[in-house]
């Protein structure tokens, strides 16, 4: 049977892999595994994951994270509070970025906010973003002396059953024009993702615990890999002690 045909070696990639979750012990774990370039997190992990402190959770997050980029978001739907929350997640350190949405619940574009924080010197992540149009919006608003990140939410657009591939590398393109705008893949579904950020020059990814878990399987041959699941399949039903007599045949 053949070997895997060639995948690139992670230690050879460049787009840089940030881990999303809001899980202290995994925050902890992965604070120590060299791939990890930063973290991200939202209100949605955060309340799956019981947080019910968002200071003292972000505070307990950044002692571990050591000086690693940590985006935490904003929640309110209205803009000064939006601004007030901004600023206050701000203060808690260098490395916080501030993630704003692109609109909020009724639509309205962020633009005026996104504006006047990044003018101010306040690190930005804007987030859910899907249209090359927000992007557009985005990269106009944001102060070019100001790093920012924009997270497009490549994994949701596939959803929709679009190819997220070009859409990203017409987004790098766009971005590639200011330099301390930086690109996010968001919301990837598969470890193969990272590879496709990889290939379109996305600065950064961001990846959940269940597909950080992936990362050894990276390489792996493919016939190992198969006999590893028919063994699986076969050690899962002996534990289930799933039995198949032969079928008694009735006497007419």
């Amino acid at each position: 049977m053949g070997r895997v045909s060639h995948v690139t070696p992670l230690d050879s990639l460049a787009v840089r892999i940030f881990a999303d979750g809001a899980d202290l012990t995994h925050i902890r774990e992965l604070a120590a595994h060299p791939r990890i370039a930063g973290f991200t997190t939202n209100p949605t992990l955060m309340r799956k994951a019981g947080v019910s402190d968002y200071r003292a959770f972000a505070r307990e997050v950044l002692a571990v994270t050591v000086g690693r980029p940590v985006s935490f978001e904003v929640f309110s739907d209205e803009f000064p509070e939006m601004r007030m929350q901004a600023n206050e997640i701000a203060s808690w350190g260098e490395a916080v970025n501030v993630k704003i949405p692109v609109t909020n619940t009724r639509g309205d574009f962020c633009g005026a906010l996104i504006r006047d924080l990044s003018d101010d010197g306040v690190q930005l992540n804007i987030t859910a973003v899907m249209t090359l149009e927000q992007v557009d919006s985005v990269l106009e608003s944001l102060s070019a002396d100001t790093p920012a990140y924009i997270s497009i939410f490549a994994g949701r657009i596939a959803d929709t059953g679009r190819d997220p591939v070009p859409h990203m590398a017409e987004a790098v393109r766009r971005i590639r024009q200011r330099p301390q705008t930086y690109l996010i893949w968001a919301s990837p579904r598969e470890l193969l993702n990272v590879f496709h950020a990889d290939t379109v020059g996305c600065d950064i990814i961001t990846v959940t615990n269940d597909l950080l878990a992936k990362l050894s399987l990276v390489g792996k041959d493919l016939a190992e890999y198969s006999l590893d699941t028919v063994r699986m399949f076969r050690n899962d039903a002996v534990k289930a002690g799933y039995r198949l007599e032969p079928a008694r045949r009735s006497t007419p």
